[in-house]
């Protein structure tokens, strides 16, 4: 008999093949300066250096999270120095050694920019220390993440409704502005914030099985289920809330919506409860069949968002086309619809022909609806290889995930 035909073939091979024959060596070439040491600012599209942009603690829990899950998968010298030089500027430059944390931001000579306490980069933070911990067995990794976990449950639980507080101060006070970014509302809570605590606790549980650890995660869980993700118009989830849970902007991010499809199945996995697997899995099913049918384009691509009044926010970025990759895997593997296979080909094949950069390498940050990328950097301050927001998070953990999830 004839083998039945493999609806992902070819996958592991081509995804394996980007991860280590372009992102991971052009981070390992670019990402550092090679006089300094230090961590450049902005990289644009055809690899002009720019010094003046900011560091964000945020890149590098990414870049410690990439490099320490790269090492899992193979422990190559080149990807052990690159973890090192990531786990350094976190836990020395950007450790705040009086208050506890990651400051938010440093300038170009490693002085503090910005010393707020934004919740989002503590998760990260403890994402990649973890993930470092998990790759060297090095005790200090831990005992940092640790100490993320304690701040951010002293500091940032919100008490009355549940969830995390967005930003807190350098001594972890209040503050009047907790803004992600000048794109972002000024809520006291978001969708974006709540995904990458969930994503770090469920990383650390892994590594770490502390009960009060678990019945955090557990809590965090189900407020995503019950508070953040709704059915109306459509499965998806809501983005920013006041304290109460009250939505503050009926706009819709398919890529948020993708990647929030298997990170919840992600952290009912490492919870292991029945009932919470059950739950989880229907709403990731959901979730990936609203951005099937609503998020995708003609050619395979995810499109942006669905502004408030409704219309389609069409320019396609480069991290919404890697979540589609992994959530469609993960639908398909949860109800083995064959139409979710087809997405993540269709997908991935958007990747190949459009995102990545055969000339310099690495992968543009954002195209227009055709597939063009946009004008470089400075033109379109987001629109470079690397920068505060652009980091090689979401392309290799999707080759990675990739390599994990389909057969050779």
């Amino acid at each position: 008999m004839t083998a039945p035909l493999n609806p992902l073939d070819g996958l592991r091979r081509r995804a394996e093949r980007e991860l280590k024959e372009d992102i991971l060596p052009f981070w390992t070439r670019q990402a550092f300066d090679p006089a300094t040491g230090y961590l450049v600012g902005v990289v644009s599209n055809d690899l002009r250096r720019f010094d003046d942009g900011p560091r964000h603690a945020v890149i590098g829990g990414r870049l410690l999270w990439t490099f320490a899950a790269a090492v899992r998968s193979e422990p190559r010298p080149e990807w052990q120095e690159m973890g090192r030089r990531a786990y350094a500027l976190l836990t020395e430059r950007f450790w705040d050694k009086l208050q506890g944390g990651v400051f938010w931001s440093l300038d170009a000579t490693g002085r503090v920019l910005s010393d707020r306490k934004q919740i989002y980069a503590q998760a990260f933070a403890i994402y990649g220390l973890a993930e470092w911990y998990a790759a060297t067995g090095e005790a200090a990794a831990l005992d940092h993440a640790r100490a993320l976990f304690e701040l951010i449950e002293r500091h940032a639980a919100e008490p009355q409704s549940g969830g995390y507080l967005e930003a807190r101060s350098r001594s972890w006070g209040e503050l009047a502005d907790m803004r992600l970014s000048d794109k972002d509302l000024n809520a006291p809570k978001s969708m974006n914030t709540l995904l990458h605590v969930l994503e770090a606790y469920t990383t650390l549980l892994r590594h770490w099985p502390d009960a009060r650890l678990r019945s955090r995660l557990r809590d965090l869980l189900v407020v995503m289920l019950e508070r953040v993700v709704t059915d109306m118009p459509y499965p998806h989830c809501k983005l920013f809330f006041d304290l109460e849970w009250r939505s503050l902007t009926p706009g819709i991010s398919f890529g948020h919506d993708i990647e929030a499809s298997w990170l919840l199945w992600e952290a009912a996995e490492a919870l292991g409860d029945p009932g919470l697997l059950a739950r989880t899995r229907a709403v990731a099913l959901d979730l990936a069949a609203g951005v099937l049918a609503h998020g995708c384009d003609t050619d395979g691509s995810i499109l942006y968002e669905q502004r408030a009044d409704g219309s389609i926010r069409s320019d396609k970025h480069w991290w919404p086309q890697a979540e589609a990759v992994v959530g469609f895997l993960n639908a398909h593997a949860l109800g083995r619809q064959p139409e979710y296979a087809a997405a993540a080909m269709r997908a991935w094949q958007f990747i190949e022909d459009r995102v990545i950069d055969r000339e310099h390498g690495e992968w543009f940050a954002e195209l227009d609806r055709s597939g063009r990328p946009l004008p470089d950097y400075p033109e379109h301050p987001d629109n470079c290889k690397i920068g505060p927001w652009k980091c090689p998070y979401h392309n290799a953990r999707s080759c990675l995930e990739v390599m994990r999830r389909v057969r050779p």
